[in-house]
């Protein structure tokens, strides 16, 4: 039984949403953040990357970050550039990203479903990334940016977004990546009543995206009921912004890799230890992954594909058949010592947005030597395995389109 709750969204108004509405806080660093903003004062980014508006040399985790975040959002609520609603409302937000379509319902998802698991997860959180996000949202005392959840679809659901979003959006823009955005709200109560009525009958909810946010939600919302000795647990922060989407709309790209060395060994060397594990076909063109099992590498300006040998791997188990799993047990770890790809700085990953030509790029700079590009997990590997309580290797999965941050917000009192 899934929990959710309207709720009083932070909102932009109307005339300013598109210049509010910015990228997520981890799609980024901070010098591409400096420059997203640049020549906008109410980009979110001052919000949820309010290191943009301190001195270079302050550390991004360090206290004056958090409070400047703070002290940003109550300038956007000062001065009117975002208002909250009056009454508790859910909202639905739609996106559209060429010929990708995915509508969600904005809620408050509650922390004791995250906590009991109602709400599944699929990855492990990296500690210094949860602190992190617990120390933001502790000091915003809000939400600021949604968690990204996924359930499977509901006609009736359905049915009634679809009603809800015949009528004129509150916001509604296309972004300069071409993405367009619209979000409208239910205020009707009975309205309101029916989807929290359909979703108590849906059994799960899945993370999509957001593991960290999830996690310090919960974390902060422990350390508030901690401190709170007339605690009662309907209080706001007992929960957290979430969109959910259907399954059925849900659109996984590939996490592609790649690594700055042969881990010591020539090219002659690695590519003798690469052709134990897989087959390797030198091919004419970029390699795109078509179906499972099925892998490219560019090495030295050449593409390859890569088919791994049939005793690589074993097929029935769901977490080492997935192709992230093969790429890292055949290939990263025990040819390019790449052992822990969570930690390990010589790695690094490349969401499918970018494409395979930015696998070419980062290998022709020199500042990577080899790359791997991967066919995209789907959501069907996501649920199964989530719903089994396993967890899938670190960056499995890159959903587009992302949410845009700053269309909603959830304070906690």
């Amino acid at each position: 039984m899934a929990f959710i709750k309207p709720f009083k969204a932070v909102r932009p108004k109307k005339e300013l949403a598109e210049k509010v509405a910015a990228l997520p806080y981890d799609v980024m660093n901070t010098e591409e953040a400096i420059q997203m903003a640049a020549g906008n004062p109410v980009s979110f980014l001052h919000i949820s990357r309010p290191e943009i508006d301190l001195p270079r040399e302050v550390d991004v985790h360090s206290e004056p970050v958090y409070l400047k975040g703070r002290e940003n959002l109550e300038r956007f609520l000062a001065e009117g550039a975002l208002l909250q609603d009056e009454t508790e409302r859910y909202y639905v937000y739609r996106q559209k990203m060429g010929s990708i379509t995915q509508t969600g319902l904005v809620v408050c998802a509650g922390v004791d479903d995250y906590q009991t698991g109602t709400i599944k997860k699929h990855e492990l959180t990296r500690a210094d990334k949860e602190e992190d996000r617990v120390k933001h949202i502790d000091a915003l005392n809000a939400n600021d940016e949604p968690v990204f959840y996924t359930y499977r679809h509901d006609a009736a659901i359905t049915a009634t977004i679809d009603r809800v979003t015949q009528g004129t959006p509150l916001y509604d823009f296309t972004t300069d990546d071409g993405v367009s955005h619209a979000l409208w709200d239910i205020a009707d109560p009975k309205l309101i009543e029916s989807l929290t009525v359909s979703f108590a009958a849906i059994p799960t909810l899945y993370v999509a995206d957001g593991h960290h946010r999830s996690a310090a939600a919960s974390r902060v919302r422990d350390l508030r009921r901690d401190a709170n000795p007339k605690h009662t647990g309907s209080e706001e922060y007992n929960y957290f912004l979430t969109v959910i989407f259907p399954d059925n709309e849900m659109t996984i790209m590939p996490y592609n890799r790649v690594v700055k060395d042969l881990n010591g060994r020539s090219v002659a060397e690695y590519m003798a230890r690469v052709g134990e594990r897989f087959e390797v076909t030198p091919v004419s063109g970029a390699v795109s992954p078509g179906e499972r099992h099925q892998f490219g590498m560019y090495l030295g300006g050449k593409w390859y594909e890569l088919t791994p040998r049939e005793d690589s791997f074993q097929e029935n188990d769901p977490v080492a058949s997935m192709d992230v799993s093969i790429l890292q047990d055949n290939l990263l770890s025990p040819v390019l010592g790449v052992r822990n790809p969570r930690t390990d700085q010589r790695i690094h990953f490349v969401g499918g947005i970018r494409g395979v030509e930015e696998l070419e790029r980062v290998v022709n700079s020199g500042e990577y030597m080899v790359a791997f590009s991967l066919f995209p997990t789907s959501i069907e590997e996501l649920m199964s395995l989530a719903d089994e309580d396993k967890i899938m290797p670190p960056k499995s999965t890159w959903f587009e389109p992302k949410l845009r941050s700053g269309l909603f917000i959830h304070l906690l009192d």
